[in-house]
């Protein structure tokens, strides 16, 4: 097996571990604190809150950190940093006596974290160009795979063996991981020497958001991940609107939510494939507007199975966005900033993830579910315009200038 094949197929196993773990406790974790003690149905809710958003604050704040020291001593070191962090602090929750604990341990588990920008920026830099848009595509399956199948697996598990069984259980499949991670991945990293002045975080990014158009790339990639994501908070109550009869309606909730990540793991590399082959950009167009024609729709189905069909083609549409999006940053990353770059396409995709959730908790408050799926067509249909203006001719004027000079086109 080729060299990036196997970098591939290693860190997809890896970064599907890591997802689910960071998503595991979602189906459980009210339960997980009533078993501790708590009885008040308010102090419940709060305590879930602050927990499961603490590993997603850390996770914000320190990626850049990780990013930074990524380019500086190569993106495997960080990737075995993170694996045996989070199987250590993982493993750790399930030793947790109170919800002090889980606080502490998941804010530890947040800020040792950045498995996923690390992958992206080897498999980036380490893949040839030709293959780039398949590869960041079959990564990104695996990404979207882990956060889907993570709360399906944590309710199973927790079902089967028991609340800290299933940190136990996940602690220890990310330790394996990162062994494999060890011996199998290979990384061409060549250490630059540079006479340059050392940069802090700020001047870093002032940097970075000055190559045009990685600014705009990264308002893209938060759009999109709140028009998408934000409204998977609501699926199980729409589920409910849809099918007030069913008995089962987690396991329905369960299977509605992870349609769309199963077409997202089943497209994702094909439509790679066609964005090495006609341009990432074009690949991007096509599945918004895509997206756009699925999400008006499911504001108006009367059935269940109508929803699980359309969530599933919406999600074969979201398989060609964020890969697309990798791939036009790997050309436009100033050189030696690739890792560093990830990670801020990182935490726009957090700040964009924040935002569509209380957004659409308020979309929903205020006119109803079904306008969630209105809400989501626009700002995708606003994100397309958004590119328009503002990515595209960039990519318009490199093609031009490759051109000129009779070199490739690079915006393929």
């Amino acid at each position: 097996m080729k060299k990036w094949k196997r970098n591939l197929f290693i860190l997809y196993v890896g970064q599907f571990l890591a997802m689910a773990s960071m998503s595991c406790v979602t189906p459980f974790l009210p339960l997980y604190l009533q078993q501790m003690g708590l009885t008040d149905h308010d102090e419940v809710l709060v305590w879930s809150g602050l927990i499961f958003g603490a590993n997603l604050l850390t996770a914000f704040i320190f990626s850049p950190i990780w990013g930074k020291l990524a380019d500086r001593y190569g993106r495997k070191m960080m990737l075995i940093r993170s694996g045996f962090g989070m199987a250590i602090t993982i493993t750790l929750l399930g030793f947790a006596t109170s919800p002090v604990h889980l606080l502490l341990l998941r804010l530890l588990n947040g800020m040792l974290s950045g498995f996923g920008p690390a992958a992206v920026a080897l498999i980036a830099t380490n893949t040839p160009k030709e293959r780039s848009g398949y590869a960041l595509g079959t990564l990104h399956s695996g990404t979207v795979a882990g956060t889907i199948c993570g709360p399906l697996l944590g309710g199973f598990m927790a079902d089967r063996f028991g609340f800290s069984a299933v940190f136990f259980y996940t602690g220890l499949c990310i330790f394996l991981a990162t062994l494999i991670v060890i011996f199998g991945v290979r990384e061409h990293f060549e250490k630059k020497e540079t006479t340059e002045p050392k940069t802090d975080f700020r001047q870093d990014f002032k940097k970075i958001v000055s190559r045009k158009p990685i600014a705009s790339l990264f308002v893209s990639a938060a759009i999109i991940r709140s028009a998408m994501t934000g409204t998977l908070p609501l699926i199980p109550l729409y589920v409910q609107q849809l099918a007030p009869s069913q008995e089962n309606l987690v396991v329905l909730a369960g299977v509605t939510s992870a349609a769309m990540g199963i077409a997202n793991m089943l497209t994702a590399p094909q439509l790679g494939k066609l964005g090495d082959k006609y341009g990432s950009h074009r690949i991007f167009l096509c599945s918004v507007f895509g997206a756009i024609l699925f999400s008006i729709p499911q504001a108006f189905v009367q059935h269940l199975w109508q929803l699980i069909v359309l969530r599933f083609c919406t999600g074969a549409c979201l398989a060609g966005m964020m890969p697309s999006i990798n791939v036009l940053i790997r050309h436009y990353a100033p050189d030696g900033m690739e890792s560093r770059t990830y990670s801020y396409v990182n935490c726009a995709l957090f700040l964009g993830g924040m935002a569509g959730a209380l957004g659409m908790g308020v979309i929903a408050s205020w006119f109803g579910l079904s306008m969630i799926f209105i809400c989501s067509a626009v700002l995708l249909l606003l994100n397309n315009v958004w590119m328009k203006l503002t990515v595209f001719p960039e990519i318009k004027q490199d093609r031009e200038a490759a051109a000129f000079v009779g070199g490739q086109d690079v915006s393929k």
